[in-house]
């Protein structure tokens, strides 16, 4: 199966780091997200990717094409011109990186990629911007339980400050970021039947719109609830949370 992954966008909350690199290319722990995210999936199996790049995506395309002496121990003979690879640490991934316009939206960044899903029964969608510990193998399985076309990971977000426990105007004690509204949010984490493309018009398309609202009101669209960890990195706040979570060596979204 392959994973299909949006990384194309602009970034403007976080262009602190985006001026000079796509989003999906910020490090937590010295390894970009969209690496992160892309363990993710290996860890449940899948190891084919289709990587929808815009903005920038020429840093994208170096950081795989230089992948392998990333991760390998290598001694470079200037004299002779000679590289001698020590060691070799890459991951079992086949990544295919498409061009699908720096100004396209979700859906028709989809769009842009269909002939790369050819002959594919079933694929996973997501975003390049963040990181969960939904479990990859459940949620497959419970795609193609249902038979519908599109399955969408729901998850309820964490309250972004701490919340005081009142008993009238006396404050008896503090919540740090309990849970938000009890609402269920796009988090993400699709798995879809190729079908699901005919449904995207044109690169002006937004995914979350026009295609999910239509795919709903057919019965097409079934939800996954994931209640563990989820975390978008929407803004440098949330970039230093996540580095946090990974320095303390507890980040619940790392794979083995």
């Amino acid at each position: 199966m392959k994973a299909v992954i949006l990384a194309g966008g602009l970034g403007t909350r976080i262009s602190e780091e985006t001026h000079i690199k796509p989003k999906p290319m910020i490090e937590i722990g010295g390894k970009p997200i969209l690496w992160h995210i892309m363990k993710s999936y290996s860890a449940h199996g899948i190891n084919d990717f289709v990587i929808c790049c815009g903005y920038k995506g020429y840093v994208i395309k170096e950081y795989f094409a230089n992948y392998f002496l990333h991760t390998s121990d290598v001694t470079f003979d200037m004299q002779n011109n000679q590289m001698e690879v020590h060691a070799r640490n890459a991951e079992p991934w086949k990544v295919t990186l498409v061009d699908t316009g720096d100004e396209t939206m979700t859906g028709g960044r989809l769009k842009r990629v269909k002939q790369y899903l050819e002959g594919e029964e079933t694929f996973c969608f997501t975003y390049g911007d963040g990181v969960s510990d939904v479990n990859i193998t459940e949620l497959i399985a419970f795609h193609k339980a249902h038979g519908k076309l599109a399955t969408l990971t729901a998850t309820q977000p964490p309250g972004r400050f701490g919340a005081l426990i009142l008993d009238g105007q006396k404050i008896n004690s503090f919540q740090e970021k309990p849970q938000g509204d009890g609402a269920w949010i796009n988090g993400g984490y699709f798995v879809l039947s190729p079908k699901v493309i005919d449904y995207i018009a044109e690169d002006s398309t937004t995914w979350e719109k026009q295609p999910l609202e239509r795919l709903a009101e057919e019965g097409q669209l079934d939800a996954f609830f994931h209640r563990g960890f989820w975390q978008p990195m929407d803004t440098l706040r949330d970039k230093v949370h996540l580095e946090e979570l990974w320095q303390s060596g507890k980040a619940p979204w790392k794979a083995a």
